[in-house]
């Protein structure tokens, strides 16, 4: 079969603008915005199919199109053909603006990096939970969630016919029966009934009581395109054979890549693993893959075995992998160098490589809840990454047998006709209280048609909000009561369903009444006797886009007053502020419980508590949640009168406190609660922490030590990773004449990485890293771990001997505890750093001092710790000598110990 790149390319090429038609003032001609971006799409050899082109046609003669096509048949296409489309009528004055939107910020981000290179960065803006850039703009890209709270909060007609929600382009819609979101891809349908909705994905099954819905309610024919042929057809098969055999012979047979599917990141390292004794790459397909490599820094951790893999030709590939490992999975295999990669179904959400095989080693999956089949949608899903237009004639899906019905088959086979050997052999089982599956259930879920979408309705404080702010929003004609009628008996949902949400509607009225937010008024309504009818309003004023943002960031700013300035703990104190208003990173804190937990077996052992009683004492050891006795009161004080946040959670914990505390690098972190497999959750939650730290907090609060950890965990994440932050900047400043991004529509390269910026290169976040290290020798130090501090100062002559010697007169004098290590041991009085050229006072234990004439060195900062003895006489110091450029070269802080000792 002869294929083409028509809807294969990633990023489109090209700028759109020159092929839209000049401003008339009148609705544009149909047949010439067709003809036109055809012809754009033909320019950029990308001819349409017929599909697309039937699907473009419905678009811009008026029509809903709903596109159920296969995956790889260039759905991307249509919907930039539809906001080519809008935007021509939008310049013409006679259109609002086209809104995309997708389940998830990465491909809601990378979305608006694709139309930014077409339309250009003055016509694309883009909405998600954290970021908003140019948002009048008249493409818009954003979450469903975001879109949903904007259909909610606008209702009717806005006054300028250009600042209302022309066309909506739905991506991933099969989302709409998702049980947690599923409200959010509903809400619009219900919602917007003037906008033309574009609703397209690969899994959406029967459409026919959707599409009926739609247009009973708008007025406007539907469209569905469906049955397209798939660009690459694929087969199928179900297959006996040990899962070994089955790459080699794919990988010999010229079938890769193959992408092996597993339900779980740790089962997929872990097939990883078990390929390095097979010979997946010859010795040049290696050498090829280390050339590309090149000098690509793997971190220590998983960034080693990652390496390890890679080398060997297999790759790994799931969410939870710094996103560097990722692209460069993803590089090398859509180069061809890559003949096996392990990972998990997250392929089914935009995983960027030529796929030839799938190779799926289950048809089970743990939803949350249970052991489960995987449903028709969700096999589909997977498959449907099989075989990619432009580099493949043919792709395969291939599903593994269970282990016991393939271990049974090979003992048979190797029983053969014997009839002794046949009659010894016991056959296995599938284990106890697992769900398992035959062929039987391969061959249903590959002949089904993708489920029905199921409605997920939910009514919540937040969507009674938006509501009732139409009213102070400008907008007119729109009551209130009318319009959460109009919700709760239009949405979806079986009658059961719509029964309880009036009765949590009513909840949540009472609720708003109670905390003064809303009261009763009437209306006049001459259509009844008494001239009026009842209704609602709000009394207050909400916050500006209190549902479009961190639901919890008002909060974190009110909760700054309750923080003393002046206090030892006061910057720490704003990081547990900021950190209880993030979602949980559930990897983290369970790894922090766990540890948590085995030092409290550890001290209960010790004090002698029996096995039963420690079993129970265990209960109530969690992760570390500072401040939770002050915030928790507040924040239900707070949610009294803000009830917009009654639906949000408090979670304090402490993850970037507990860094700056024990002065953890990244590696560090993961190294101590085993997050080696979830590297990548770890880097987005600093991140996410980063991003509010710099945006939250007041100039109030903004202290020098708290400016110094927020620039040092920028510094941080950088260093760990630079494409999270570097894409929020460009976010956040998308127009960049000096080339930085994008510049009238012109892309930088994706994925490149940033050159390294050397680690003194910001001397704020520097200086963070150095108290870091320094505090670690005093914790080390108050624990006698000897070894550990020779390791850690790394200096000739201080080996775990010399420590001791040097400390053991101080343990002598003031006994175990003679070291603090609490806040009043952090405190900024007891550091001192001083820069080449300042003067250097005596070093602790009577050494010399670094430098002829008393100065520092150039290229070198002299740092002394005061201990906070038990004494409380601040007598005894740590001073080391710290080398700039040695530190720039090891990407770590460079010390040498001058002296540890009394002062002086």
């Amino acid at each position: 079969m002869t294929t083409t790149t028509a809807s294969a390319a990633p990023r489109p090429a090209g700028t759109l603008i020159p092929f839209l038609p000049a401003p008339t003032g009148k609705d544009p001609d149909p047949d010439a915005l067709f003809e036109a971006y055809s012809a754009w799409a033909a320019e950029g050899g990308r001819p349409l199919y017929p599909h697309q082109e039937e699907a473009l046609l419905e678009v811009m003669t008026g029509s809903h199109v709903v596109l159920a096509t296969p995956t790889g048949s260039g759905k991307s296409m249509v919907a930039m053909g539809a906001q080519f489309a809008a935007l021509a009528a939008y310049r013409s004055g006679r259109g609002g603006r086209t809104y995309y939107t997708a389940p998830l910020k990465a491909l809601v981000s990378e979305k608006f990096f694709d139309l930014v290179a077409a339309f250009g960065s003055r016509n694309v803006g883009m909405m998600t939970g954290d970021s908003a850039v140019n948002a009048d703009a008249p493409i818009i890209c954003c979450t469903a969630e975001i879109l949903a709270n904007l259909a909610l909060r606008r209702g009717g007609e806005p006054a300028d016919p250009q600042d209302a929600i022309a066309q909506v382009v739905m991506d991933e819609f099969h989302y709409y029966g998702d049980p947690q979101r599923g409200w959010a891809w509903q809400v619009p349908l219900l919602e917007l009934p003037r906008t033309q909705l574009v609703l397209m994905s690969a899994t959406l099954g029967d459409t026919t009581r959707l599409r009926e819905d739609i247009e009973a309610r708008t007025g406007r024919p539907v469209a569905e395109v469906a049955g397209a042929e798939r660009p690459v057809p694929l087969t199928f098969d179900y297959v006996v054979e040990p899962l070994t055999e089955v790459i080699e012979e794919l990988v010999t047979t010229h079938r890769a890549p193959v992408y092996v599917v597993h339900f779980t990141q740790k089962d997929a390292v872990e097939r990883a693993q078990s390929l390095l004794s097979m010979n997946v790459a010859s010795k040049s397909e290696k050498e090829a893959i280390a050339a590309e490599i090149g000098a690509f820094r793997f971190g220590t951790g998983f960034g080693k075995t990652l390496s390890k893999f890679l080398r060997h030709g297999v790759g790994v590939h799931h969410a939870g992998m710094l996103p560097k490992y990722r692209r460069l999975v993803e590089r090398l295999t859509q180069r061809g160098l890559l003949k096996v990669v392990c990972g998990t179904d997250t392929l089914g959400v935009g995983i960027n490589v030529p796929i030839r095989t799938v190779l799926m080693t289950s048809l089970v999956k743990f939803d949350g809840e249970r052991m489960r089949h995987l449903t028709a949608r969700e096999f589909h899903q997977i498959a449907g990454r099989a075989g990619r237009a432009g580099y493949d004639t043919v792709g395969e899906v291939i599903v593994m047998a269970p282990d016991h019905v393939i271990e049974n088959r090979r003992a048979l086979q190797k029983a053969g006709d014997d009839p002794k050997k046949l009659k010894k052999i016991v056959r296995k089982k599938a284990p106890a209280g697992s769900v398992n599956w035959t062929d039987s259930t391969f061959e249903r879920l590959r002949d089904a048609e993708p489920e029905q979408l199921t409605s997920h309705f939910k009514m919540s404080h937040a969507m009674v909000l938006n509501v009732l702010a139409r009213t102070r929003g400008g907008e007119s004609g729109t009551d209130p009561v009318d319009a959460l009628r109009h919700l709760l008996t239009a949405n979806h949902d079986p009658d059961g369903a719509k029964a309880q949400h009036v009765r949590q509607a009513f909840r949540i009225y009472r609720s708003l009444r109670q905390a003064g937010v809303v009261e009763k008024v009437r209306v006049p309504d001459s259509s009844r006797p008494q001239g009026w009818r009842p209704s609602v309003r709000l009394t207050v004023d909400l916050p500006r886009d209190f549902a479009l943002n961190q639901t919890l960031s008002p909060f974190a700013l009110a909760a700054m007053d309750l923080l003393d300035v002046e206090s030892p703990t006061h910057a720490l104190d704003v990081v547990s502020v900021i950190e209880a208003t993030l979602d949980d990173p559930r990897q983290i804190l369970y790894g922090q419980q766990n540890a948590a937990r085995g030092e409290a077996v550890a001290a209960m052992k010790a004090e002698g508590i029996e096995y039963e009683e420690r079993m129970a004492l265990l209960e109530d050891v969690t992760w570390p949640r500072p401040l939770a006795e002050l915030l928790e009161p507040a924040f239900a004080t707070y949610k009294q009168s803000n009830p917009w946040v009654a639906d949000a959670e408090l979670a304090p914990k402490s993850v970037v406190r507990d860094m700056v505390e024990h002065g953890m690098t990244f590696a560090e972190l993961v190294s101590r609660y085993q997050l080696e497999r979830t590297e990548g959750v770890v880097l987005r939650y600093l991140a996410d922490a980063y991003r509010a730290l710099r945006q939250v907090v007041p100039d109030e609060h903004r202290t020098e030590e708290v400016q110094e950890i927020v620039e040092w965990l920028g510094e941080l994440v950088r260093g760990v990773d630079s494409s999270l932050l570097d894409e929020w900047e460009r976010l956040a400043n998308p127009v960049d004449d000096d080339a930085d991004t994008v510049v009238d529509g012109e892309l930088a390269e994706a994925g490149a990485e940033a050159p390294a910026r050397p680690l003194t290169g910001n001397p704020r976040s520097f200086r963070r890293l150095v108290r870091n290290a320094t505090f670690r020798l005093v914790e080390l130090a108050a624990r006698e771990d000897y070894a550990a501090l020779a390791v850690a100062s790394s200096t000739p002559g201080w080996d775990a001997e010399a420590w001791e010697d040097a400390l053991d007169p101080l343990f002598v004098a003031q006994g175990d505890d003679a070291i603090g290590v609490d806040a009043a041991a952090r405190a900024a009085g007891l550091l001192t750093i001083l820069e080449p050229g300042a003067a250097v006072p005596a070093a602790p234990g009577g050494s010399d001092s670094p430098a002829d004439g008393g100065t520092v060195p150039p290229g070198t900062w002299w740092v002394r710790q005061v201990l906070d003895d038990a004494d409380g006489d601040h007598d005894w110091a740590i001073t080391v000598l710290v080398d700039l450029a040695a530190s720039d070269e090891a990407g770590a802080v460079a010390l040498t110990v001058l002296g540890v000792g009394p002062i002086g």
